[in-house]
């Protein structure tokens, strides 16, 4: 048993955060004593939808808020049907369900773990509102292919990009194929806060417009409520000012990530365990994700060696109990998956030491010793 001086954490924000001047973002707000919609959200706004490569960014309050207001913005209400996945946490479901919508899960590809092109064909038979495609552990689903079929049946296809803040593909980030891109900015992120954050990303202007009435009440101007389904949802100075400082330094953390990937997947490729099956810049390393039949037994094994990890996500959610009474539905590879996958610590500012003790025990595990 290792002492607790010497754990390898899951995630370190210590390690991560080294080198960020948090102090200077935080006193730049207070020395302005404006705290709320300001000039630092303005400006990481527009900073972030440049990066992106959209036209306009809507910050918010959190990454489920940007979902939520997402599928409001694109029309969603009460009864109508919204394709997602059931792999990924609840985090769709969770928007979805709170408008009074119907989530439609659909199974997963085998290989990248994230929406199957051939499960949104079929899906796309009912006629859903919305297609919410999640971008996994820092995975790009196949967004193409999965864009091309709801350009096809004219579904509004909107992008959880939670996981995934960098990642690209043909030169286009994630949160810039679809409708609009939601992301998350909480603490563990690739772009990480230093508290709840979120934001909204698309090139239409009119969406755009309609979701900086949702996150401030529905409001056309001040006290006047125009539209509904409008919410208290605005990223505050503070913490547009933390992800300013943090934004230059994330294509960098994210190659971090991918070497300490590449380093494991070299490692373990001998070993009776599936990896990541890209390394390349459509993966950013959110979550390192092995997956093995001996899942529970490894994670055991790790943690008796002072070696954290998690899984991502252990119940899929429809068989979660509050979906005990709506949802029939089966996802054979979902289910599969979710007995199987296990996260392994992959965060910038982890020591080399960390790396090499996490790859000698997890081969140690199935070397038998």
């Amino acid at each position: 048993m290792q002492n607790l001086a010497s754990q390898i954490p899951l995630f370190s924000a210590a390690a991560a955060n080294e080198g960020v001047d948090l102090d200077a973002a935080v006193k730049r707000v207070l020395a302005t004593h404006w705290f709320v919609l300001g000039q630092e959200v303005q400006s990481f706004e527009q900073e972030f939808a440049d990066y992106i490569g959209t036209s306009y960014c809507t910050s918010m309050a959190t990454g489920t808020d940007a979902l939520e207001l997402a599928l409001r913005a694109a029309g969603v209400g009460p009864g109508d049907e919204v394709v997602t996945v059931a792999n990924a946490g609840f985090y769709s479901s969770t928007a979805i369900l709170s408008i009074g919508a119907s989530p439609v899960y659909v199974d997963v590809d085998p290989t990248t773990m994230t929406m199957s092109v051939e499960g949104l064909r079929e899906a796309l038979s009912g006629k859903p509102k919305a297609i919410v495609v999640t971008h996994l552990y820092g995975r790009l689903a196949d967004i193409h292919s999965l864009c091309e079929l709801a350009e096809k049946a004219r579904v509004a296809l909107i992008e959880d990009c939670a996981q995934a803040h960098g990642a690209s593909i043909d030169g286009r980030r994630a949160g810039s194929f679809g409708a609009m891109g939601c992301f998350s900015f909480y603490p563990t992120k690739n772009l990480g806060a230093i508290g709840d954050a979120g934001a909204v990303t698309t090139t239409d202007p009119e969406l755009d417009a309609r979701l900086r009435q949702l996150r401030q009440y529905g409001w056309s101007s001040k006290y006047h409520v125009a539209i509904p389904g409008g919410s208290n949802s605005r990223l505050d100075e503070i913490q547009a000012a933390v992800l300013r400082e943090k934004l230059p330094r994330l294509d960098s953390w994210n190659e971090e990530r991918r070497s300490i990937a590449r380093r494991y997947n070299e490692a373990f490729a001998l070993l009776p365990v599936r990896c990541p099956d890209t390394t390349g810049k459509e993966f950013v390393g959110h979550l390192y994700v092995v997956r093995s039949e001996r899942r529970d037994a490894l994670r055991l094994f790790l943690a008796e060696r002072g070696i954290g990890t998690d899984v991502h996500y252990p119940v899929p959610d429809h068989l979660q109990s509050v979906m005990a009474s709506s949802c029939s539905q089966k996802l054979p590879v979902t289910e599969g998956l979710c007995g199987e996958v296990l996260s392994l610590p992959c965060f910038p500012g982890m020591s080399e030491d960390s790396v090499n003790r996490v790859i000698s025990s997890v081969t140690n595990f199935f070397n038998g010793h």
